[in-house]
């Protein structure tokens, strides 16, 4: 061998020891630097078993500590568990011993060694998927469901009453005072009614205990369901019909109580089962009326009763200018609350064989002897109490304390809607397919969960590059996750159809907006994900 080769062959092994090194630096860097990944577990994702697991485990790549296991029942009641020993890798999760048939999900997160925190989640069923989805009336919370009642019923009277009130003392009883105590503790019912109601619609979200009240993360999916939107506007309400007490008489005094008055009726339209229902455009206008002539006819009651206990002339003018204004506000009631109970209800059978149709006519029966009261102040008493006889005063007192407890009634009885699905959902219930669009500079996705309510779904997605041309990916990952309700990433590899990507079973715990990932995979060296939120149902 000449020298000259020597040294190209020295030269040639040089660089190959020193390119060795650096891969293996770069290896061991890599190494040095990786995130703990799950690598198993027991249930495995997405598996049926015919028995309660007595343990679940989680093995990992590296050791991890757990920061967060919560488990979620098909009733939709979370629990956290905080039973587990760490074994080198694995995790080992005792759960609760009283597991019923259906699906779980167990949503995890843990940090690795390096301080990184990962998370995700896991769906397993025990007998059969989704064997109780909605649960059983033996798993309802009580004291949950008591909470919720019991906070929208103050809200009405806060909202109906107390904001309702203030626009009757500015525009009936030109500004008398007589009623502003019980005006006050109406608002501060109302302001209560709102905090409480956050709370425990927080609470119902993401199925927490009563005990669980004052943790944030309850109050944190409370405030990001659609009934965050109409407690905020619920308080501005409420806020401004301080103002207009505290403004005094006067012309400013009288448009701040109409605001507080429209912005009452904006809140309720906001959230609700018939601001749900479609026409949009029809449905929220007229609960927007509805609640505005509620308002305006139960306001009226307080301080026209404060006015005729405490006597005066005034007392007369009150009534007379309410008696012009409230044939026309019954009118918008009347119309506005046909075409609610219309769209709602769908058919007459739906008023005898489901919850919410009893639900609407003992209100309709209530709401009849309310106008019969009104009926007979109207046509016998309110003469005579505008002249000051003093019998028809005193029968028209008791009138308006009678229509007072009525009125109460109704708020009681309409808070039960919380909990009573209308017919019109119970209708769309199984057709109801929830669309999102996500696109970005590479793809475009029509993604469609059917149905778009919580338990069993099938998630389907068609993909075609940003110019809408045809596109092939090699893999496609459907993710899934909903942080209001503390649950972690659920991943499932999509399968390809004639039409389209499809996850034809997941498994969806909790209502609510959920984050949407599709991780799309076009070549060997390119890759896209593309997100957005989507909103499931009850």
């Amino acid at each position: 061998m000449t020298p000259l080769c020597y040294k190209a062959l020295s030269q040639t092994g040089t660089l190959q020891r020193f390119v060795s090194a650096i891969l293996l630096w770069l290896a061991m860097a890599a190494a040095a630097s990786a995130h703990a990944s799950l690598n198993t577990t027991e249930p495995s994702d997405d598996s049926v078993v015919s028995t309660a697991p007595r343990v679940i485990t989680l093995t990992f790549s590296e050791p991890v500590s757990p920061t967060s296991l919560k488990l979620t029942r098909p009733d939709r009641r979370t629990v956290t568990l905080r039973s587990f020993v760490l074994k080198d890798r694995r995790v080992e999760i005792t759960p609760p011993g009283d597991l019923s048939d259906g699906s779980y999900l167990l949503s995890w997160r843990v940090v690795s060694e390096d301080g990184h925190p990962i998370g995700g989640s896991v769906v397993f069923s025990i007998g059969q998927p989704n064997a109780n989805p909605r649960g059983a009336a033996a798993d309802i919370d009580w004291p949950v469901c008591a909470g919720l009642w019991i906070g929208k019923v103050a809200l009405y009277v806060g909202l109906f009453l107390g904001v309702g009130g203030a626009f009757a003392i500015h525009w009936f009883a030109d500004g008398s005072g007589k009623a502003l105590r019980q005006i006050v503790v109406t608002l501060g019912a109302g302001f209560a009614g709102a905090l409480l109601s956050a709370g425990f619609q927080g609470l119902d979200t993401v199925g927490e205990p009563v005990s669980r009240l004052f943790t944030p993360t309850v109050w944190k999916a409370g405030m990001a369901t659609s009934f965050g939107p109409t407690v905020i506007f619920a308080a501005a309400a409420l806020a401004l019909a301080g103002l207009a007490l505290a403004s005094g008489r006067g012309r400013d005094a009288r448009w701040i109580s109409i605001s507080a008055l429209m912005t009452a009726a904006f809140a309720l339209c906001l959230s609700g089962h018939a601001s749900a229902a479609d026409p949009q455009w029809l449905m929220r206008p007229a609960v927007f009326l509805h609640v505005a002539a509620i308002a305006i006819w139960a306001g009226a009651l307080l301080p026209l009763l404060a006015e005729f206990r405490r006597g005066g002339e005034a007392a007369g003018a009150a009534l007379h200018r309410f008696s012009v204004f409230i044939p026309w506000a019954v009118l918008v009631l009347s119309l506005a609350g046909g075409v609610l109970a219309v769209v709602q209800v769908r058919t007459p059978a739906g008023l005898v064989t489901t919850a919410y149709g009893i639900v609407f006519l003992i209100k309709l029966g209530l709401l009849v002897l309310l106008f019969a009261l009104a009926a007979v102040n109207r046509w016998k008493l309110t003469a005579g109490s505008k002249k000051g006889e003093p019998t028809a005063i005193r029968l028209l007192v008791r009138s308006i304390a009678a229509e007072t407890a009525v009125l109460l009634l109704i708020f009681a009885v309409a808070a039960t809607w919380r909990f009573t699905p209308a017919p019109r959902t119970l209708i769309a219930e199984v057709q109801r397919t929830v669309v999102a669009k996500l696109q970005t500079g590479k793809a475009v996705a029509d993604v469609r969960i059917t149905p778009g309510r919580v338990g069993a779904v099938a998630i389907s997605a068609v993909i075609v590059k940003s110019d809408l041309s045809p596109l092939d990916p090699q893999e496609v990952t459907v993710v899934l996750s909903n942080p209001g309700a503390e649950i972690e990433p659920i991943r499932r590899r999509a399968q390809q159809g004639k039409d389209g990507w499809t996850v034809p079973d997941i498994a969806l715990p909790v209502p609510g907006r959920w984050r949407l990932r599709l991780d799309v995979i076009i070549s060997d060296f390119e890759m896209t994900r593309m997100e957005g939120e989507v909103e499931i149902a009850p």
